[in-house]
């Protein structure tokens, strides 16, 4: 490689670094995400076209047909993937991630450029490492929320410790690749070791905890990327997995912050045993009383409330509602009514999954609010509207120390003056624990498919 050839790609590199951070600068607001979606992409298109062709890896016209196939792939993803579907999208993701990050670093242990170092080397392992643990970690992910793993978690007192053995393993053997690099024994051993403990690893978690999950293996997917970046000597992989790693640890500690748990305790407590499989459509959680509604009835209290704040959650996916549920918020507009959402940081399967539905309803974003924001105007709130939210809403959240929810910060739902809820049944969320707010003298609940019911909320509120 020339001098000015590596002038040229040194520049390449510090262009696609500086679009990487604006990319993630505009990713922080929903307003202008779009636009750091499209930013980094630009990013990485001169990251990799400049790296290709330095190297002379492949020829202009090579790197334009894989952008295009490329390009048609993602294409028929972002177009038949459904919103709800999306947290197993991400998961697959960060699983592809690592596994490109490990697939590299071995490429380089198998065939160096030159005399490895030691740095290198270690650089190398750790690679390998959390590439592996990512990528099956993001598959059992993928599983538990696919429904094709059960989502319960699993409390084993040997599953710990199996954990840290394998984790020990997985270190010693990397010990070992850095002293004898040209053992591939030591190379498949490490990468079988990392791979069973990415399974061992996220398989004792319940679905309630995924969206911490979703966020810790993104973080790990970075510093995958970044290890990468170390064992080939590569500063563009390293800038970009260093922001995917900060960005996913700085996500991963507000989801913590967000359930009022250690990273520790989700990982290891076994919160969500029962995956939510029980309970009838009438069944009433501690013997309480339930009292059904019908959307006639629904329609009356909304339209006679001078405020009213709707708290979407996972069951809004699910029914595909987003659309609906702002229908409805404009017709109670129309009517005088005042109409905030309150969103929680862990509603639904991925952080921010809330914020994206509701985008994608043209919702307005100064009408979303977050936990501490719209948690004091709850006692001045007439009525709030719960569509498919459970743990978010739970008030033992705050009474049952015995419970696998005390401490979490909740939504105060059961401050308002009315509740109505929205579910398919009376079935727990991923907590698999029951809502006394579900028997609460002052909360209506309207089973049926949320889009149904809500179409038929938004008729009967224009005809009232």
């Amino acid at each position: 490689m020339t001098e000015q050839t590596q002038a040229l790609l040194a520049l390449a590199y510090l262009v696609s670094a500086v679009l990487f951070i604006m990319g993630l600068r505009q990713l922080s607001s929903p307003r202008t995400a779009p636009k750091g979606n499209m930013t980094s992409a630009v990013g990485m298109l001169i990251a990799i076209g400049a790296t290709l062709m330095a190297f002379k890896i492949l020829q202009p016209m090579d790197i334009l047909i894989g952008v295009g196939v490329g390009a048609v792939i993602g294409g028929l993803l972002a177009a038949r993937i459904q919103m709800t579907a999306m947290p197993q999208l991400v998961a697959l993701f960060n699983g592809l991630g690592g596994a490109a990050s490990a697939l590299v670093v071995a490429a380089e242990v198998v065939e160096p450029k030159a005399d490895p170092v030691v740095s290198t080397l270690v650089a190398a392992g750790m690679g390998i490492l959390i590439g592996n643990i990512t990528l099956m970690g993001s598959l059992v992910a993928f599983g538990k929320l696919q429904g094709v793993i059960p989502t319960g978690a699993i409390r084993s007192n040997v599953l710990p410790w199996l954990n840290l053995l394998l984790l020990l393993t997985a270190l010693g053997l990397t010990g070992a690749l850095v002293a004898t690099p040209d053992n591939m024994t030591i190379l498949m051993a490490l990468a079988g070791v990392s791979l069973v403990l990415g399974v061992t690893g996220v398989m004792s978690i319940g679905g309630a905890d995924m969206p911490v999950m979703i966020a810790f293996l993104n973080a790990l997917s970075g510093l995958a990327a970044s290890a990468a970046g170390f064992a080939v000597q590569n500063n563009v992989l390293i800038i970009a997995g260093s922001l995917v790693g900060a960005s996913g640890v700085i996500l991963t500690n507000i989801m913590c912050k967000g359930m009022n748990r250690s990273l520790a305790n989700v990982m290891f407590a076994g919160v969500g045993v029962a995956d939510g499989s029980g309970g009838g459509a009438l069944a009433a959680p501690g013997g309480g009383t339930v009292k059904q509604a019908s959307p006639e009835e629904a329609a009356l209290m909304l339209s006679e409330s001078e405020r009213v704040i709707i708290v979407p959650g996972y069951g809004l996916a699910v029914a595909q509602a987003q659309h609906s549920v702002r229908q409805l918020a404009d017709e109670l507009e129309k009517k005088g009514v005042e109409v905030l959402y309150a969103v929680h940081p862990v509603a639904g399967r991925m952080p921010g999954h809330m914020n994206v539905l509701l985008a994608e309803a043209d919702v307005d974003y100064d009408k979303l609010k977050d936990l501490d924001e719209i948690n004091p105007e709850f006692p001045q709130t007439d009525t709030v509207l719960i569509v498919g939210a459970n743990d978010v809403v739970n008030p033992v959240a705050r009474t049952d120390t015995n419970s696998p929810i005390y401490g979490m910060p909740i939504l105060d739902a059961d401050k308002a003056g009315s509740c109505i809820v929205l579910k398919r049944s009376m079935r727990p969320g991923f907590s698999g624990i029951d809502n006394p707010l579900y028997t609460s003298d002052r909360t209506m609940m309207v089973f049926g498919d949320a889009k149904d019911t809500l179409v038929e909320l938004v008729a009967q509120v224009k005809q009232s």
